[in-house]
């Protein structure tokens, strides 16, 4: 096969479209997210949550979010370096200390909700 020469010319920028600034970054997969987030028709306006936890080297966040067309909404949020406030004071990245975040988001969220004292 022969050479072909690459034309990015003029026209060739004019028609160019760029991807969207977090595709760009590499941060989000929109293939994904729309998987993730889109709600099935027969749900009519009802709202798709989930759990986002996160690990980063010296903190763990929980989150429970949900979609709208402007963009996500945090319900509620839970860190680990809010837990040596209820005695756990090292170690706030490991396995145990997640478990303890999830528990502290679920105990937050059931206090929002008002419904912390049907489930003791």
């Amino acid at each position: 096969m022969g050479f072909v020469k690459v034309v990015k010319n003029k026209a060739y920028f004019k028609r160019y479209q760029v991807k969207y600034r977090r595709r760009r970054e590499g941060k989000t997969d929109y293939q994904a997210r729309k998987r993730l987030v889109a709600q099935d028709k027969n749900k009519y306006n009802s709202k798709k949550y989930r759990l986002v936890v996160r690990f980063t080297n010296k903190d763990i966040v929980a989150q429970i979010v949900f979609s709208e067309i402007v963009g996500d909404k945090v319900m509620c949020a839970a860190y680990a370096h809010e837990l040596p406030r209820y005695g756990l004071k090292v170690g706030l990245t490991n396995y145990a200390a997640a478990y303890c975040v999830g528990l502290l988001l679920a105990r937050r969220h059931l206090t929002n909700l008002g419904m912390a004292q049907l489930y003791q």
